[in-house]
């Protein structure tokens, strides 16, 4: 197969021809028809992921059909469609028991704790646990925005903060996983700030319905209070950064709800979280990791009656051997790059 990879972190993305996968014994081979290139992509090339051994095939967010089925698969058959959360659930343990897939302690992860979907073919584990079925009128660039980003917001904002008709959300980096969180706010009701640096992006989430934005040079906990009057209910910082981490909790009114869904690797220094004023202001701090494959149907659901359209994020389609570059260069251009052609 054609894939992506690297054999030195921060070292040279090259296109070159490997084995591809077989299936493990419950899990399934898919050969991959788009992939999304995500912030968490750049973090293992950086190596700021434990779980990468080199040399090492990137991605993790990927739609496509299945080409190959382990013995002990009982719900999948070579040719369906589908994607996948980027956490593989064991389906065994107890939080799997309780439908927590998304934290489960014996996870797998595509592009990390094994080689990814920047290739043509990715093996995927426990498919009868994580794998899900996709509509034949959902596109394959829009469906690989769902195994991380759109999902990943979707969940922060819809089922960990709980985000109300009426309610201010501020979301601090307008990437792929911002942008997602901006448009499933306004259509869950809510008011939006949006905060980044790069006009791009703050242009798209005004697109996307944003009521206003703020330049993330600027005392942004300040410019929050001042458009909600008071601070925001909830604030999610999607970018993973000391400072977007310090000035979400900030920017947040009496009883607000803090949600981290951006990575925070310790190698980039851990944020200053001013527990004084968690404590003073009844703050909520939550972490958000994904989705379980369970609670797909409902994001379905609402795409498919155009309620939320995560196809608009998508502003780039590329081949694999522009996969590199676009990796490295990750934040460059706004919105989501999906590789969608691999021969």
């Amino acid at each position: 197969m054609r894939a992506l990879i690297f054999e030195a972190f921060g070292g040279p993305l090259s296109v070159r021809d490997l084995p591809a996968p077989d299936p493990a014994t419950d899990g399934v081979v898919v050969e991959v028809a788009a992939s999304g290139i995500c912030r968490s992509d750049w973090h293992g090339w950086q190596g700021h992921d434990p779980d990468v051994v080199l040399p090492h095939v990137p991605g993790h967010e990927l739609a496509g059909t299945v080409a190959a089925v382990g013995h002990g698969v009982r719900r999948w058959r070579v040719g369906d469609r589908v994607t996948v959360p980027f956490v593989n659930a064991c389906g065994r343990c107890a939080q799997c028991a309780a439908g927590e897939h998304q934290v489960c302690p014996n996870q797998t992860q595509p592009g990390f704790t094994h080689w990814g979907s920047l290739a043509q073919f990715v093996a995927l584990d426990a498919a009868d646990v994580n794998l899900v079925a996709l509509p034949d009128e959902l596109s394959m660039s829009t469906a690989a925005t769902l195994g991380c980003r759109y999902a990943t917001a979707f969940r922060a904002v819809v089922q960990v903060a709980g985000v109300r008709p009426g309610e201010w959300v501020a979301v601090h980096g307008c990437g792929g996983v911002g942008l997602s969180a901006v448009q499933i706010a306004v259509a869950a009701g809510a008011r939006v700030v949006a905060v980044d640096v790069a006009a791009g992006a703050l242009e798209l989430a005004r697109r996307f319905g944003a009521a206003a934005t703020v330049h993330g040079d600027d005392d942004v906990p300040a410019a929050v209070a001042d458009l909600t009057g008071g601070g925001a209910h909830v604030s999610l910082d999607t970018l993973g950064a000391a400072l977007t981490c310090t000035n979400s909790v900030r920017s947040l009114r009496p009883r607000g709800r803090h949600v981290q869904v951006g990575l925070l690797p310790p190698a980039q220094g851990r944020p200053e979280v001013p527990m004084e004023r968690v404590i003073a202001l009844e703050l909520a701090l939550l972490g958000s990791h994904g989705m379980a494959a369970h609670a797909y149907p409902e994001l379905l659901g609402l795409v498919a009656d155009g309620r939320l359209r995560p196809q608009e994020l998508v502003t780039r389609e590329i081949g694999l051997d522009d996969a590199g570059a676009a990796l490295a260069g990750m934040g460059a251009e706004p919105g989501i790059t999906v590789v969608t052609a691999f021969g």
